[in-house]
């Protein structure tokens, strides 16, 4: 399709109300998510921000490791094309200092293919180009919020941003069977962990950070990751580089640090730590893989060489009424603001023995619950002491549902 500058410019201007909005995956807020680009000073930056962003609104993305997902938009304003971005941050209402990891980029030809200018004058319009992006299967599991961002080729300087609720799930029986050689739970988190820090930041432009993107030119991403589509076709002439000061505002969108995944992992390495005499099997139970403990002090352990949840349970200590001080707890086990410096890492601070966070690459961690049924030992200490709350001749305690028992396959336990 051809249209002359004039004619491009002025449908451009038409349609300055319609642009664009992502279809699949399903985003926050719909109600409430206009189609309109990020304010051009980034003050509603992440995710357009306003009232009622974060609301699911009944919106639901099951991901799966290894997956391949589908991406989709509506409107017809789709400016010439551009380049796009998908990104994961495990900050399930992500803010300003969220750090966001591209895991895939499309230079060109997004969010339409072949259009030299816009694709008609409807906003509620299915576009006609789909794509697709890849899960990568080293990422930790849990709750996060994805991010489809777009820099337009042709028309003002913006930058488009869409955010969506998803949750990473269970991963392909080739990287269950690979972890299960592994059978150790906090070398695993530690892997994803270092494997998602690795990605390279979501890229920003055009929201008064000092890097803009050309007019007319699909955008280059200064670091685009290992994948990447490029998707220029007849519709967009060269591909270019951003200018200003680019460097910075990626650095910027960094600051954060590795502490963006500390509550995605750190359910997943206090499971690991967590202090329960090891049972002689694992029975999968619904909801999550458990094992049975006795409360009994002196009742011995028999550990299963077989099973990857007792081998790492035994390198722990066990956690009874008898052996309280054995953690070296201290202090009142006061909640801390998440994102404060600590020294220790791996220390935790269990607080009301209801709830817990860690100190995970250098920062603390939000406060998450411990598991139904059990109580924590209020204080710091260097391995979380977890009990049972009621006393009875067997129990189940309850590990990390997300990160544990997509490793673990329950067919693989031996009594």
């Amino acid at each position: 399709m051809f249209f002359t500058t004039p004619t491009v410019l002025l449908g451009l201007a038409a349609l300055g109300s319609s642009h664009m909005i992502m279809n699949t995956p399903v985003p926050y807020g719909k109600s409430t998510l206009t189609n309109s680009p990020l304010l051009a000073d980034g003050t509603d930056f992440p995710c357009k921000q306003r009232t009622g962003v974060y609301e699911a609104e009944g919106a639901s993305n099951s991901m799966a490791l290894g997956s391949t997902q589908p991406l989709s938009f509506t409107g017809s304003a789709t400016h010439g094309g551009g380049s796009c971005q998908i990104s994961i941050t495990y900050d399930k209402a992500p803010t300003k200092s969220s750090v966001f990891k591209v895991i895939h980029s499309i230079e060109g030809g997004c969010p339409i293919q072949n259009v030299a200018g816009n694709n008609g004058d409807s906003a509620s319009a299915v576009d006609p180009s789909t794509y697709s992006f890849k899960i990568p299967t080293t990422l930790p599991t849990g709750d996060a919020t994805l991010a489809w961002t777009w820099f337009n080729k042709i028309g003002n300087r913006e930058m488009y941003m869409n955010c969506a609720p998803v949750t990473i799930g269970a991963a392909s029986s080739k990287r269950d069977n690979e972890d299960l050689e592994a059978r150790n739970i906090t070398q695993l988190m530690e892997r994803d962990t270092a494997a998602f820090n690795a990605l390279p930041n979501m890229f920003t432009a055009n929201i008064g950070n000092g890097c803009q993107t050309a007019d007319s030119k699909d955008l280059i991403f200064p670091d685009a990751g290992d994948s990447v589509e490029t998707l220029t076709g007849t519709s967009t002439g060269s591909l270019s580089a951003p200018t200003g000061n680019c460097a910075a505002a990626v650095a910027a969108s960094g600051s954060a640090g590795s502490g963006a995944t500390t509550a995605a992992s750190s359910a997943a390495t206090s499971a690991a730590k967590v202090s329960s005499a090891p049972a002689s099997s694992a029975p999968a139970l619904s909801g999550g893989v458990f094992a049975t403990v006795a409360t009994s002090a002196s009742q011995p352990s028999v550990t299963s060489a077989a099973s990857p949840v007792a081998s790492s349970a035994a390198a722990t200590k066990a956690s009874s009424a008898a052996t309280p001080a054995s953690t070296g707890t201290t202090g009142s086990g006061s909640a801390i603001a998440a994102g404060t410096a600590c020294t220790t890492e791996g220390m935790f601070n269990c607080i009301g023995g209801t709830s817990f966070q860690e100190c995970a690459s250098g920062a603390w961690s939000v406060v998450m619950a411990v598991a139904g049924g059990t109580t924590c030992t209020a204080g710091q200490s260097t391995s979380l002491a977890v009990s049972a709350i009621a006393a009875k001749p067997k129990r189940a305690i309850r590990f990390s549902q997300d990160h544990v028992r997509r490793r673990f396959n329950p067919e693989n336990f031996n009594a």
